[in-house]
């Protein structure tokens, strides 16, 4: 199984990173996400709470759904920093249930 751990960046550009292992411990891949400008986190639902704005970034990118790859910048996004709650801890659980990541 897969498994999947979210940590900060260490890219100065981007908020998180997800790191995906197999079972033995070798990485498989690892997606930074999240965007930071001028050393500035950007608003995201975990940030600011407004459900308007995360209904407005949810129908302009579901399209990054289409790819079918939950390892890919666009659906961590979508979930995680968008996700269901402003808790990202609560929306990582959800991820991993949803996708099946250890």
């Amino acid at each position: 199984m897969v498994k999947m751990d979210v940590k900060k960046s260490t890219k100065k550009d981007k908020k998180l990173m997800a790191i995906f292992t197999d079972d033995k411990g070798k990485v498989i891949k690892t997606t930074h996400f999240g965007s930071v400008r001028n050393g500035v986190p950007m608003d995201d639902y975990t940030l600011t709470g407004d459900k308007e704005a995360r209904k407005r970034y949810r129908d302009r990118h579901a399209k990054d759904l289409q790819t079918k790859d939950p390892k890919r910048a666009g659906f961590l996004s979508y979930y995680i920093l968008w996700g269901d709650t402003t808790s990202r801890e609560d929306n990582i659980k959800a991820y991993k249930k949803r996708f099946k990541f250890d």
